[in-house]
């Protein structure tokens, strides 16, 4: 005799992956992002005395 489906649990299982995929994705998404921040104010962060030293206008 064949199983009788459960569509309700079927369908939570389905559900509960693709959360489960789409938090995998957002956090990857906030470590390259993290990673991006970290090296921009790294790299390309101007001195504060260089900024000081320059005449508003130029």
């Amino acid at each position: 005799m064949p199983f009788k489906p459960n569509y309700k649990f079927e369908r939570q299982e389905r559900e509960r992956q693709k959360a489960a995929k789409k938090a995998e994705r957002q956090q990857a998404k906030r470590d390259r992002a993290q990673e991006k921040t970290q090296d921009r104010t790294g790299e390309d962060a101007p001195d504060s005395d260089d900024a000081e030293d320059r005449p508003a206008d130029a």
